[in-house]
């Protein structure tokens, strides 16, 4: 029985230094993958993200942007979305015909969902006609739209009542 008492206990003491040193190993693992990324630098907002901060700021007396930007172009008009509880509205953006991209973007806040359009131009170079194009687009809301009105950042008109 002692020899069968001091086997059990080599082998238990294996186990555990054994399991102790896997303990240390895996610890150590993967270390030099886990340092913390450095830390992005703040964003600096963009002529939109400080229009809609005014718009929410200074509602419902907001005045038109003045001058013609690629980065706030007027909305034509918004379309009431189809269902309650809807996350998406489609809206109408008056662009340039020579723009290469055009799109529309959102900001929104507890009461507003301020909307305007984008423009992208293939080349500063070049003739362009500067007539007015007008396009529909979807534009995705990070919540439903609930009773929010509907601004356009250019013009800083209510387009829509939630």
């Amino acid at each position: 029985m002692r020899g069968s008492h001091l086997s059990r206990t080599r082998t238990l003491t294996a186990v555990l230094a054994l399991a102790t040193t896997g303990a240390v190993a895996l610890s150590g693992c993967g270390q030099d993958q886990q340092k913390a990324a450095p830390a992005a630098p703040p964003k600096k907002p963009d002529a939109f993200e400080r229009r809609a901060d005014q718009i929410v700021q200074d509602w419902p007396k907001v005045s038109p942007v003045h001058g013609r930007q690629q980065a706030l172009l007027p909305l034509v008009k918004a379309e009431r979305p189809k269902t309650t509880g809807a996350r998406e509205i489609t809206v109408t953006v008056g662009h340039s015909a020579c723009d290469v991209r055009f799109g529309a973007r959102s900001h929104e806040s507890k009461d507003l969902v301020v909307i305007t359009g984008w423009g992208k131009r293939k080349s500063a170079k070049g003739m362009c006609t500067e007539q007015l194009a007008t396009d529909k687009v979807t534009v995705h809301l990070k919540s439903a739209l609930d009773g929010r009105k509907v601004v356009d950042a250019a013009t800083g008109k209510q387009l829509l009542k939630g």
